[in-house]
């Protein structure tokens, strides 16, 4: 069975589309991948199909009847329209062709999909059309194949298993021989070559916010795209499923939801022009970098070849995406407090509020927001589209929870919730730790579910293959020991390993106590090592300034730290955690899952005292110590 992208075909797709989707789906192998309808420079072919031992075939698919027909030859076709009014158009086999040379002059731009030495592609690449309402003995009673060469076509009876005579190997056996470009060697598609198929064709998969403007030359930016990051065909599919009313997203840390959220607010930019798009979130440092995240995706051009070239930025002003955390966009937007949202929930359930309209709305950390908030954001949003994206994990839930969806704001997600389950951010050993340490000390875990969204409370993770060191422990009998530990490892890091300053953090639960202040601890062991770093939640306006590639350590409490990743993770002061004044554990419980899950590659837990979360530590260090030493070790 192919994989389908869209993963079901839009309701606005003719009948023998439908047909047709039906049988890619079922007929091909589970490793090809099928477009339905992808814009691909300025075009958008009906069908796009790629496999490993396929190449790339583009199909394009007609529902002419034989009444239909009037005058047809190789360039052109003279059709008779509904009305019985004689029209002109280009013969679909040479529509098929020109999206197919389009496409691949395109993908010649990249010398990794090219022949070792040539400048044709590596693998082959074809074209056909597909008559959906005419069948194989119409084409030869009518001479049709004389026009187009039977090996480009598929008839219904070829694509409907209704139809007598159809028999399943028929679909792949014909679209293998709709090629005319055959290299000389015969290459099988590796993983990291459809993944820079896609990339490059499908500007909306790319992981931008990873994305990196390489040096101004040629060759090297062309080298520099064998490293390529793209959204998996899961991520892909949710981020496609554009203007489908109300949607929620459950996943795990790491799993990409913000990404799929701002890709989503991207494409309905570009689809929907008229569209005004609210994008909100909890915290301030993620609000930033989600707009940060956008705004690169909207300025990134279609083709990567264009970054040689002086970029022109997109004044954000233009856009019709708005980014907030949620308590700005009431200040901005609202003019109020959140103490005042009852009273304006009363007015607007009698219709007497005059509250802005938004055509789509998309929430980040759904999972702390309060009920009124999502009631008032309900009103906000404009019935006819009804274009709500939820996007939430509740094992990073830091506050109270609401109990159901469909009561706090009226909407049922029942069929239209989707689980990404993969932690793409972090390594599987930081995967492991960060999930060990939660079912250890979560009071949810009998909520722990396998299977369907429908019910689940937590998502258990599951990690990519992506190896690394295991997260490093160590425990120091005072701050300034730990801080020096902190520092001298992140020199290293920054030195041996080339992480840039700007892909650390650090990241602390409390400032300070009645007896130290961990913050000025902190900075002083930073400015002692000569380490540039941004306290980004020092203040209000620190957290609003945040900009993330700044080339500087970054220091946070745990908790704004959501929804952003760093290649290295410095937690510190464990021994503050469980915070004793924080009455609900469980929230200290998620806190601690968060900060490790910001780590994509080096995990760092430091402490000088003790706790319950320490303790546990303790015994985990023991065990490795028992065991012959896995821990990566600095220097």
């Amino acid at each position: 069975m192919a994989y389908m992208v869209p993963e079901t075909i839009p309701r606005s797709a003719t009948a023998g589309e439908r047909i047709l989707f039906e049988s890619l789906k079922a007929h091909l192998p589970s490793d090809y991948i099928v477009y339905y309808e992808p814009e691909i420079r300025g075009r958008r072919p009906d069908f796009v199909l790629i496999g490993p031992d396929l190449g790339i075939v583009i199909l394009e698919v007609k529902d002419y009847t034989k009444g239909t027909l009037y005058q047809i030859n190789h360039d052109e076709w003279l059709l008779r329209n509904t009305s019985g009014a004689l029209v002109k158009t280009k013969s679909p086999l040479k529509q098929a062709r020109e999206n197919a040379f389009i496409l691949t002059d395109h993908l010649k731009k990249d010398k990794n999909l090219l022949q070792e030495g040539g400048t044709n592609l590596k693998f082959p690449y074809g074209f056909g059309t597909v008559f959906t309402r005419l069948k194989q003995e119409d084409f030869i009673k009518h001479n049709l194949y004389q026009v187009i060469e039977s090996a480009f076509v598929l008839c219904r009876d070829e694509i409907d298993p209704d139809e007598e005579g159809f028999y399943p190997d028929i679909v792949l056996e014909k679209i293998r021989g709709m090629f005319t470009v055959w290299p000389p060697k015969r290459n099988v598609l590796t993983h990291e070559d459809i993944q820079a198929i896609r990339f490059h064709l499908f500007p909306e998969v790319r992981i931008s916010a990873e994305f990196k403007t390489p040096t101004q030359h040629q060759d090297q930016l062309l080298l520099s795209l064998h490293n390529i990051k793209t959204m998996d065909l899961h991520q892909e599919n949710l981020a496609k499923q554009l203007g489908d009313k109300h949607r929620l997203i459950r996943g795990v840390a790491g799993s990409g939801k913000t990404l799929v959220l701002a890709s989503r607010a991207k494409m309905l930019a570009k689809t929907q022009p008229d569209w005004k798009i609210l994008v909100l979130c909890y915290g301030i440092p993620l609000s930033r970098s989600l707009k940060q995240m956008i705004v690169r995706m909207m300025n990134e051009p279609e083709d990567l070849l264009d970054l040689l070239q002086p970029a022109s930025s997109v004044n954000e002003t233009e856009s019709q995406i708005e980014v907030y955390n949620f308590h700005e966009w009431l200040r901005n937007s609202l003019r109020m407090k959140e103490a005042d949202i009852p009273d304006l929930l009363e007015k607007a359930g009698r219709s007497e509020a005059i509250l802005p309209t938004y055509d789509a709305i998309m929430i980040d950390e759904g999972q702390d927001f309060e009920a009124d908030w999502l009631k008032l954001l309900g009103y906000c949003l404009n019935p006819d589209t009804q274009s709500l994206l939820l996007v939430e994990d509740r094992a990073q839930t830091i506050f109270k929870r609401k109990k159901s969806l469909a009561q706090d704001i009226g909407l049922d997600f029942r069929g239209r919730s989707k689980v990404l389950s993969i932690n793409y951010r972090n390594t599987a050993q930081i995967v492991q730790f960060a999930w060990d340490f939660y079912q250890k000390h979560s009071q949810l875990k009998h909520t722990v579910q396998e299977g369907s969204i429908e019910g689940i409370e937590i998502i258990p993770p599951q990690s990519t293959k992506r190896k690394g060191p295991e997260p490093i422990i160590k425990s120091f009998g005072s701050l300034q020991e730990e801080m020096n530990f902190v520092s001298k490892s992140i020199t290293f890091l920054h030195r041996e390993k080339n992480i840039p300053l700007e892909d650390i953090a650090i990241l602390y639960r409390v400032k300070n106590s009645f007896k130290t202040s961990y913050i000025d601890e902190i900075k002083d062991s930073l400015n002692n090592h000569q380490l540039p770093y941004t306290w980004i939640t020092e203040n209000a306006e620190s957290k609003r300034n945040f900009v993330r590639d700044e080339h500087s350590i970054k220091i946070s409490t745990i908790d704004s730290a959501k929804g952003l990743d760093f290649r290295a993770v410095f937690i510190v002061n464990v021994e503050s955690m469980p915070f004793p004044l924080e009455e609900v554990e469980e929230r200290e419980v998620s806190l601690f899952y968060i900060g490790m899950t910001r780590a994509l590659e080096w995990l760092f837990l430091t402490y000088s005292g003790q706790s319950k979360f320490t303790a546990y530590l303790d015994d985990v260090a023991k065990m490795r110590s028992e065991r012959q030493p896995s821990g990566a070790q600095l220097g």
